[in-house]
Formats: C-alpha cells, sequence, structure tokens
C-alpha cells in the first residue's frame, strides 16, 4: 500500500520495480479502468549500439578472398592501365 504525496505522487513498491524491471526515467502510461488506475512501463529504446552484434553469425563465402583478389586486378588494370 502507498501513500499519495501532497504533489500526487506515489512510490513503487520495490518488489513490483525488481519484478517489472522498472528503472528511473522510464515512462509509466496510466489508464483508467472502472474504478482504478492501470499503470503500464513500455522498456524504454535502448541505447547502446549493435553495430557488430552479429558478426560471429556471419560466414564469409568460400572463394571471397580469391574473388576480391581478382575483382582488385579488374579494377587495376581498368583504371592504371600500363
Amino acid at each position: 500500500m502507498a501513500t499519495v504525496g501532497t504533489k500526487y505522487q506515489v512510490i513503487i513498491d520495490r518488489d513490483a520495480r525488481r519484478k517489472l524491471g522498472v528503472r528511473p526515467g522510464w515512462v509509466a502510461v496510466q489508464t483508467v479502468v472502472g474504478d482504478r488506475l492501470e499503470l503500464r512501463f513500455p522498456p524504454p529504446e535502448h541505447d547502446r549500439s549493435l553495430a557488430g552484434s552479429l558478426g560471429e553469425y556471419g560466414n564469409t563465402p568460400p572463394h571471397a578472398d580469391e574473388e576480391r583478389a581478382a575483382w582488385e586486378s579488374h579494377v587495376d588494370e581498368e583504371w592504371n592501365p600500363g
């Protein structure tokens, strides 16, 4: 049970915060349902970069090095004749 403060603030129980994973700064979506107030906490967008996170799952084609060398040779012949 929580008491409404003078600024109409209510403290969320520690067990409820832990169970829901609520952190400071999260947005609480409020909805009146009948005679009660329902709070939902949509998870915020993360601020970590995902760049390279799938790198270990990528497959290098079996002949990628040979194809790259052939392409570089072709480009060299086209742009640096002589």
